[in-house]
């Protein structure tokens, strides 16, 4: 009588399979996570690439709707200002200005005054926030600026504005930002063009403006470097009547 065997496997053999599964799936979690941190990096980058665009169409509508107008800085709810004077401030990282264009109702909103400013971010880095105040004409506008004075740096002669303040009501229109400034375009009659860090006329606009910015970090998934370049279009030169 013939005495019957099974097959079966060894312990080697057992250990080899249950380390071919352990490999099999540490590869597979491993390429899990480096898809997951794909996609997050590459929602990131949409996202920050959605917002600069979203900035980009604000600011195009902002300088679109630029209005030329006049302020009597200096002004009060009990008394009024001095004399008319360009209602426009033109620094590196403080631009103001009246526009019919309202982030919140669009160009169906009555005209605001505009404050683009830069300010530091705790974690590092700036960002460009936007301030609007309705603009009610010259003498409401006065309010917010003081009579002009001589500048002890350039010795020109401009209307002097308190800084913008961020508030709860302040827009958000780029943040993470390594340097964020702002130029003004000096209109010459030539073909060059001359961009100034500082505008200190009061008796000319400005033909343009330009606002560079780049990302913390431009390798990664941070906001790449770009610049927004807005012309002023007006025909009005300072001190003619203009009522709206």
């Amino acid at each position: 009588m013939k005495r019957s065997s099974r097959g079966g496997m060894t312990l080697v053999e057992v250990l080899v399979a249950i380390t071919l599964v352990s490999l099999l799936t540490a590869g597979m979690l491993a390429a899990m996570r480096a898809g997951a941190a794909a996609l997050e990096s590459s929602s990131r980058r949409i996202e920050s690439l959605r917002r600069a665009s979203g900035a980009q169409r604000i600011l195009h509508h902002q300088v679109a709707g630029f209005l030329p107008v006049m302020a009597r800085c200096g002004g009060s709810p009990v008394q009024l200002g001095g004399p008319p004077v360009m209602f426009f401030q033109g620094l590196p990282s403080v631009a103001r200005f009246v526009t019919t264009y309202s982030i919140r109702e669009g160009n169906r909103g009555r005209p605001q005054i505009v404050e683009l400013f830069v300010v530091p971010r705790p974690e590092g880095g700036v960002r460009l926030l936007a301030n609007e105040i309705p603009y009610t004409g010259p003498d409401g506008a006065g309010f917010f600026c003081l009579p002009p004075q001589r500048d002890p740096e350039t010795g020109a002669v401009l209307p002097v504005f308190p800084p913008p303040q961020p508030s709860p009501g302040s827009f958000v229109l780029a943040d993470r930002l390594a340097y964020c400034r702002f130029l003004y375009l000096l209109d010459t009659g030539g073909p060059q063009q001359l961009w100034l860090p500082l505008w200190n006329r009061i008796d000319l606009w400005p033909a343009a403006i330009r606002i560079e910015m780049a990302g913390l970090d431009p390798a990664g998934s941070a906001l790449p470097p770009l610049t927004f370049t807005g012309p002023f279009r007006q025909n009005r030169l300072p001190g003619e009547q203009y009522e709206w």
